[in-house]
């Protein structure tokens, strides 16, 4: 596929794996989760036996919601809505998200809502609305954050200091596979809340990678030594297997009910994947997901190699 289908904002770059210092993920530990990811969910019709006053509360917390407010940037103010800001956040947070799967999860369903955010975001330019072709028959609508928006997010600290924040696409031949992470990483939030967790960061693999070969170089001529290899694969979490340090496609950092704090990798697996490259994804200790249509054959795959894992259904 060409990558002429990319068409740039000015303001974006290929290369964006920039991250900027903001908040510590532990001082939201006890913020409750609407105002943690800043998500504007619809309040409970009163009852019958809400007061006047309670219903008062409903509608001014509307209004307050709905109405933008002003963030300043340099000499620049944007003025969002708070479903605004948490697209912003989300987007930041994954790099490329389907417009479809922003609906879904970001707005409820509310495909309306979603799109005049999308509108009014675009026309602030603080994201790239794209249209993209990932086979000859199928296109996807994608969402990115531009400079601005990255900019937005690390100067008014919106996210914890530990969260990257991306902008830009650096792999656009594998926007589907990209744009899929936001989707995993809805299934896994959910198995996690179900089980009285809450996740509390995401790390895509770009970042892992970063970290794991920056820290393989410091090793010098030592670096394809067993041993010391282990030690800077236990040290990011990862594990040796067959001489390399698999990299999963996403991690997500949680607090257990007894607020320990947890990971767990993720790998959506596709068609192509190699049978050797899954046996090494499961060795690692991935949690394997495929999508509805790839499912049986990835089992399959792993049935016959005798990998004792299992595929789970995006």
């Amino acid at each position: 596929m060409s990558r002429d289908a990319f068409s740039h904002d000015p303001q974006d770059t290929m290369d964006s794996r920039d991250t900027s210092t903001r908040r510590s993920v532990r001082q939201h530990r006890s913020t409750p989760s609407d105002a943690r990811d800043g998500r504007n969910s619809a309040p409970e019709a009163p009852g019958r036996g809400d007061s006047t006053e309670a219903r008062d509360q409903h509608s001014t917390r509307d209004e307050r919601s709905a109405s933008p407010r002003a963030y300043y940037v340099r000499d620049r103010a944007y003025l969002l809505r708070d479903s605004e800001m948490h697209s912003l956040k989300e987007i930041g947070k994954f790099r490329v998200i389907a417009v479809t799967d922003l609906a879904k999860h970001a707005y409820g369903g509310d495909r309306e809502r979603m799109e005049k955010d999308i509108r009014g975001l675009a026309r602030q330019s603080l994201v790239t609305d794209k249209t993209v072709e990932i086979s000859q028959k199928k296109i996807l609508r994608v969402v990115t954050l531009t400079k601005a928006g990255h900019r937005l997010l690390t100067k008014t600290n919106q996210l914890p200091d530990d969260q990257p924040i991306y902008h830009g696409l650096v792999k656009p031949r594998e926007v589907k596979h990209d744009a899929d992470l936001y989707r995993l990483f809805q299934k896994e939030a959910a198995r996690i809340e179900r089980g009285g967790g809450r996740p509390v960061r995401v790390l895509l693999d770009y970042e892992l990678k970063r970290n794991l070969n920056r820290d393989l170089a410091l090793l010098g001529p030592e670096k394809d030594d067993l041993d010391r290899k282990s030690q800077v694969a236990e040290k990011h979490q990862l594990q040796v297997v067959n001489g390399k340090i698999p990299v999963p496609d996403l991690r997500v950092e949680y607090e257990t009910p007894e607020l320990e704090l947890r990971h767990v990798d993720l790998e959506l697996a596709t068609r192509d994947y190699r049978p050797r490259a899954m046996a090494e994804k499961a060795a690692a200790g991935f949690s394997l997901y495929g999508r509805s249509e790839d499912a049986s054959r990835l089992r399959r795959v792993l049935d016959e190699r005798e990998i004792t894992a299992g595929i789970l259904t995006l």
